[in-house]
């Protein structure tokens, strides 16, 4: 279906520009910053932060409840064809995941990943000659360490308590012994891996945790690549939002261009990082909300090497402390929200700074952009409740009865509420806090919600993080925070309490719905690509299997 720009009414134009005011945004985060573009290794694509739901009963008990899922996704976009040397990932790259327990936007709790990619120089003997093969296989692959794999990829995870660099490390290990974890190839191809899924589960790693409550300090580990889960209209969207509004209104076209979960996202891979981890380990002092986010870091210094040495990591000598180059919380924070001579600059820092980004969240430019560019009325695409309060106290400090810490530090992170029991998949709803919110009516009493473990409390998979945006942009969020709450940035210098302007903004007028803010209506905005058709596990590592080389 062609969607035409010129086809988009002024209400159209409102809602969208809205959602560009909204931290969590329409995609995922792929080459959001001048800089990653060049490190497609060490670039963070989407971040997932849950309670685990594999086996859990309808009210949330058993199966894996106890317990948190973090995925950590690196390298967008990546062709299932992408041989001959696929997607390793960087031995000279630092990943982490970082938890911060008492609200203070610092890390209190650091998962290290390091990685080895082993060559072992396969030889195949071609006459009197003994000669290595090109490729990354010999022959079938299925078992872990595969004889007939010519580079065999491990990695190493260490847990540090307090400061990233400065605090106290030790290693995690393998239940039963040894610190160093296989990872699976990527999906090469039927023909040389003829079953992925049993052999990508061999690499599913049970492991200790040092540090750990006594009886809790037992978990899960799996890297390797997984399907894209993400759904977006990715196209459109960033060619100027071209779509018509009564296409992006009409609830059946929820997913024309989802294809049943088999769009153009779908089609690709991603490197996932995953643990579970018991939730009495990662939270502290009584208070149940725990912040996350995943970074990579490169060292400070790279020479390149003019005459490498046969091996597969001569090209480069590298050195120097750590610097940090991704950054990831919030979906998309960096490549709509940050103005673009700050997208590096925010790559580099730390959540406890993050009033030096205010300006941004609080009076976005995309809207104002977007007019210019459609050269239409700026007044018309721009919010007039300025600056948005409701969407600095959403992803800044939390959501009052849901998400909030105790002693919140205004931060851009991942807040999870590890009190708030799981919800089965199949019960899941897929806009998560704003759902729950339509779903009682447009109230703010949570009290009647039967699924507020979905984003912005934590992400799952099944989260429509596209259509959650869109909720939120016509007051959605709004409705959670209350019209009365306020945005305390003590924490920030120079920076004053904000009084909620919580009467979202006009497109709720042009909505023509009954309840507080067009609330009824709201759940009809969509990309027309719906994420609860997105094919998924029902069991950790959650992502599904990626898609092959070769069928």
């Amino acid at each position: 279906m062609k969607m035409k720009l010129g086809h988009l009414s002024k209400a159209c134009l409102l809602m969208i520009a809205a959602t560009g005011a909204v931290t969590g945004s329409m995609a995922s985060s792929h080459r959001e910053a001048p800089n990653i573009t060049n490190s497609p290794k060490v670039d963070g694509t989407d971040f997932y932060m849950f309670r685990s739901y594999e086996g859990v009963a309808a009210n949330g008990a058993g199966g894996r409840s106890d317990y948190v899922t973090l995925l950590a996704n690196y390298q967008p976009l990546q062709a299932p064809y992408g041989g001959p040397n696929y997607f390793q990932m960087d031995q000279n790259a630092l990943y982490e995941i970082h938890i911060d327990n008492n609200g203070n936007g610092v890390e209190d709790i650091t998962f290290q990943f390091r990685f080895k990619n082993a060559l072992k120089s396969i030889p195949l003997t071609i006459g009197t000659a003994s000669v290595a093969i090109p490729l990354i296989q010999a022959g079938a692959v299925k078992d872990l360490n595969d004889p007939n794999l010519n580079v065999n990829e491990t990695y190493s995870v260490n847990v540090v308590r307090g400061d990233r660099r400065k605090g106290t490390v030790a290693a995690i290990t393998k239940t039963g012994g040894g610190a160093s974890f296989e990872k699976p190839v990527d999906n090469i191809g039927v023909k040389t891996i003829a079953d992925y899924a049993t052999y990508a589960g061999k690499h599913i790693h049970t492991i200790t945790i040092p540090g750990c409550p006594a009886g809790k300090d037992q978990g899960k580990v799996f890297v390797g690549q997984r399907q894209e889960g993400f759904a977006v209209n990715l196209g459109p969207v960033f060619d100027l939002v071209n779509a018509p509004a009564a296409f992006l209104l009409d609830p059946a076209n929820k997913d024309a261009a989802g294809l049943g979960g088999q769009h153009v996202i779908q089609r690709s891979n991603v490197t996932t990082i995953a643990m579970e981890v018991h939730k009495d380990c990662l939270t502290a002092g009584g208070d149940p909300v725990i912040g996350g986010w995943t970074t990579a870091s490169l060292r400070q210094a790279r020479l390149l090497n003019g005459k490498p040495a046969s091996g597969n990591d001569n090209a480069t000598k590298q050195g120097g402390a750590w610097v940090q180059v991704s950054r990831l919380g919030n979906p998309l924070v960096n490549e709509l929200v940050i103005g673009l001579p700050d997208k590096d600059k925010f790559n580099a820092s730390q959540p406890k700074d993050d009033g030096q980004f205010l300006a941004y969240v609080a009076t976005p430019t995309f809207p104002a952009l977007l007019g210019l560019v459609l050269a239409s009325d700026t007044k018309a695409v721009a919010p007039t409740n300025l600056p948005r309060t409701d969407l600095l106290t959403t992803f800044l400090t939390g959501i009052t009865g849901v998400n909030k810490p105790v002693t919140p530090t205004a931060s851009e992170m991942m807040r999870l509420n590890t009190a708030i029991a799981p919800v089965p998949f199949a019960s899941q709803n897929r806009l998560g806090v704003a759902g729950e919110v339509l779903r009682v009516g447009g109230t703010a009493n949570l009290a009647q919600a039967v699924d507020l473990a979905g984003y912005p409390n934590g992400r799952r998979p099944k989260d429509d993080i596209v259509d959650i945006t869109l909720v939120a942009a016509v007051g959605g969020l709004c409705a959670i925070n209350g019209t009365n709450d306020s945005l305390k940035l003590n924490s920030v210098p120079g920076v004053p309490s904000l009084t909620s302007k919580c009467d979202a903004n006009a497109l709720t007028a042009l909505m023509a719905a009954p309840g507080p803010n067009g609330l009824p209506n709201a759940a009809n905005i969509h990309d027309a690509v719906d994420q609860a058709t997105v094919p998924f596990l029902a069991t950790f590592p959650y992502l599904n299997t990626p898609n092959p080389g070769s069928r």
